[in-house]
């Protein structure tokens, strides 16, 4: 089994206490807890019902449902601890939910600077002291983002080689994205 070494503060006695109690679990019982707390990391918007139960199954397991909650975040914190077949369970929870996992990363990563609204215009170039411009063709965009409680307007001006770029990388990026679902 692979140890982490800390070079901070210790692990809580309270988390060590935690991983003890969580290591004299049976295999079923331990496997029927990571499934829980897996349907709690990814599905965030079921916490009433997820935490039904997990009070139903500490009454099942003859546990308090509060410290079983202190358990459930020793979990999430230091898996490394855990005995090795304990682990293996634990990993393999996670492998079974690593895409949802990844997306809901994903989600929360990209909504520090959410696209709230864009405007574009295009247009041509009537006159300039440039006669190579006049006849080009141009975009405007306006990008309204939020930033935290704040919106910011964003303006751009692309020429319409710069513009088939910006929409091959915006291509790119989606089809990236569209991987995580």
């Amino acid at each position: 089994m692979r140890k982490l070494h800390f070079s901070g503060d210790p692990v809580p006695d309270c988390v060590l206490n935690d991983i003890q109690t969580l290591n004299k679990l049976s295999s079923q019982q331990f496997s029927a807890l990571t499934e829980i707390i897996f349907c709690f990391i990814t599905q965030p918007t079921e916490s009433e019902r997820l935490l039904s139960q997990l009070s139903e199954f500490a009454s099942q397991n003859g546990m308090s449902p509060g410290p079983l909650k202190n358990i459930m975040k020793s979990v999430l914190l230091v898996p490394t601890g855990l005995s090795e077949e304990k682990a293996g369970c634990f990993a393999d929870q996670w492998k079974l939910n690593s895409a949802v996992l990844s997306r809901l990363a994903v989600g929360q990563t990209l909504t520090v600077n959410q696209l709230v609204d864009m405007e574009w215009k295009f247009g041509v170039t009537a006159g300039s002291s440039e006669l190579q411009k006049v006849g080009s063709v141009f975009l405007q965009l306006k990008f309204v983002i939020k930033k935290g409680n704040k919106s910011e307007n964003v303006y751009m001006e692309l020429t319409l080689p710069q513009f088939y770029n910006f929409l091959h990388e915006m291509e790119q990026a989606k089809a990236s994205l569209e991987c995580f679902s």
